[in-house]
């Protein structure tokens, strides 16, 4: 077999393991050092201890677990209680008010967390028996959560555009600027969406009662300035200190996570056991990116080196494609690798084959990056393997997974009228940029 044979073979191989289950980052590993032992000898394990040392010691890298510890602090903060009720109130003059409150409460705290999964829960045990208990259809209310609990991978602070960025070689600092608009363009079509529904059929989602919404300003007000204002506070903070250039992104996570320390203290929920459980989670959602990371490197080099990207780069700029169809082409291909796999496994290992041919087809990698947070939303919402709606169904085992499927399809589609918007209006991922960094 020639090279370019054998690095195809090691790329079908690798798709069959993760098919039947094996550990992703291990497989990785295992592929790179195999194959590569086969290509150049005894020096691929040199090269794998010296990359494995590369990434713990990456500038970009050490924002994850600030992140990651700065989501997991504020999860355990009991906030999103709070915070819920009172945009409840705030929002009860709206159609489809709990929804719309809902959403806005999903938005607020995937940005402050990042982590789809605890977004998910907590809203599953908050939100939804709240929806269901006011009438609101519960297809409707199942796709509210789940949708709203994917949008920490597109709003900044998102762990996935650090990822996209260390592999790309993208500012992470432009990348956070360029999807601002993108993911209060998302969130703000979900929430038409919903108040649309709720004017066309308001059976599908009541108002709140009169009981329930009899409660004066001074108090919604209030509630507010306890909940609301706190973690939008913070979220403020992270992220101006990057966009303006205070500090660089593991610098202003530093700065998140000491703020999340504080917002758990000032509501009382600072306790051992708490901080210890935010401390174990953080290293082992780091450690698993993190050697996902290594074997990638690994597993990409070895490929690059039996020519498999020049197979596959052959065979795109074979079939002749404009520089639209190429984006529709790879956007198609994230959008079903978004049903087997997982967002990490699509950006450390599919993406950097993308990532050569960028240039070939004039496309700019930060729009590009944008475009993949945003496909990336879908990889949570599409059935069967629509992780959000497991999210969902492990705290409502009442709900019926066939009711929260059909729930997330019209939220599902908006991700596409999203996706649309961008390829025709491509400058609401470069305003910010340009404003900011010329």
């Amino acid at each position: 077999m020639s090279e370019p044979q054998v690095g195809m073979l090691m790329l079908g191989i690798l798709v069959l393991l993760i098919m039947m289950g094996f550990p992703i980052a291990f497989t990785l590993i295992a592929m790179g050092v195999g194959f590569g032992y086969y290509a150049i000898g005894d020096i691929i394990f040199t090269l794998l201890v010296q990359r494995a040392y590369g990434v713990m010691a990456n500038d970009v890298l050490i924002a994850i677990p600030l992140f990651l510890f700065m989501g997991y602090i504020v999860e355990r903060a009991n906030i999103l209680d709070r915070l819920f009720f009172s945009l409840q109130l705030a929002a009860r003059g709206v159609p489809a008010s709990l929804a719309v409150a809902s959403l806005a409460t999903c938005a607020l705290f995937a940005t402050a967390t990042g982590i789809v999964g605890a977004v998910v829960t907590l809203m599953g045990l908050l939100a939804l028996p709240a929806m269901l208990k006011a009438g609101y259809d519960k297809r409707l209310a199942s796709g509210v959560i789940c949708a709203g609990g994917t949008l920490g991978i597109l709003i900044p602070p998102s762990i996935m555009l650090i990822l996209y960025g260390a592999m790309a070689g993208v500012s992470v600092v432009r990348l956070y600027a360029a999807a601002l608009l993108p993911g209060l363009l998302l969130a703000s079509l979900y929430m038409i969406y919903v108040m649309g529904r709720g004017l066309i059929n308001p059976k599908v989602a009541p108002k709140l009662s009169k009981e329930d919404a009899n409660v004066p300003w001074s108090r919604v007000l209030f509630m507010l300035l306890t909940s609301f204002v706190p973690l939008v506070t913070l979220i403020v903070c992270v992220l101006g200190a990057i966009l303006f250039g205070l500090a660089t992104p593991h610098e202003a996570a530093g700065i998140g996570a000491l703020g999340g320390i504080l917002l758990a203290a000032a509501y009382g929920q600072l306790t051992f056991q708490r901080l210890k459980e935010a401390v174990f989670l953080t290293a082992k959602t780091t450690a698993m990116v993190c050697w996902l990371f290594v074997g990638a490197w690994i597993f990409s080099s070895v490929f690059s080196l039996l020519d498999g990207h020049h197979v596959i780069e052959q065979f795109v700029v074979g079939l002749d494609l404009s520089t639209l169809e190429f984006l529709i082409l790879a956007q198609i291909l994230i959008f079903l690798l978004g049903w087997p796999l997982e967002w990490t496994e699509i950006i450390i290992i599919f993406v950097p084959i993308f990532l050569p041919l960028l240039h070939i087809f004039g496309v700019d990698p930060l729009f590009f990056g944008i475009l993949v947070a945003l496909n990336i939303q879908t990889s949570f919402l599409t059935p069967p393997m629509a992780m959000s709606a497991f999210y969902l169904k492990g705290v409502a085992p009442h709900m019926d997974i066939m009711d929260i499927f059909k729930g997330v399809m019209p939220f599902l589609s908006l991700v596409f009228v999203a996706m649309v918007v961008l390829y025709n209006v491509p400058g609401l991922v470069y305003y910010i940029p340009s404003v900011l960094y010329g």
